[in-house]
């Protein structure tokens, strides 16, 4: 028979063990699976936007030929067009944070969008959408879901394809 310090000898190595085996697996064992989430960015994370139509005028956007460039030219001059629906989407560069932009709109207002992928391909899909009669709630959806990254801008690098004051497809219903 063990006498008791023996015993509280054998416990103590028998819970040291344990403890060390346990912490061996915690150090090697994968990393719990991380909660799956949906393509929507959590609300805490969406962007400003303004959730309705504008009931005031909105300010002008840049004037397109402040710019050298012929993309950003048909860019500015394509926002000019979209301005109500520019204003009802958010921009996932996060320019609210460092300049205070409270929508896309926002970024043509000033020249953030000159020199911001992000903002120049989110408001060429504000425009197709728009055109193809998408509501401002539609496009949104797919700008959070990020159907802006497959745009390309190639086509508005080479000509004029908008202009502020030239007709469009929409606004002749």
């Amino acid at each position: 028979m063990m006498n008791r310090s023996a015993s509280a000898v054998l416990f103590l190595a028998f819970a040291a063990f344990l403890m060390g085996a346990s912490l061996a697996s915690a150090q090697t064992a994968p990393p719990a699976p991380a909660e799956t989430s949906s393509t929507a960015a959590p609300k805490s994370e969406l962007p400003p936007f303004h959730n309705s139509a504008p009931k005031s005028p909105l300010p002008a956007t840049r004037d397109p030929h402040e710019f050298p460039e012929i993309e950003n030219q048909n860019l500015y001059a394509l926002a000019a067009k979209e301005k109500a629906m520019l204003y009802q989407e958010p921009c996932f560069c996060h320019c609210n944070r460092e300049v205070g932009h409270e929508s896309l709109l926002d970024c043509f207002v000033d020249t953030h969008a000159a020199n911001c992928l992000l903002c120049k391909k989110e408001a060429v899909l504000t425009y197709s959408e728009w055109k193809q009669g998408k509501t401002a709630a539609q496009i949104r959806q797919d700008i959070v879901d990020g159907k802006w990254k497959s745009i390309d801008l190639s086509k508005y690098d080479n000509e004029f394809i908008v202009t502020p004051d030239s007709p469009d497809k929409r606004d002749a219903k």
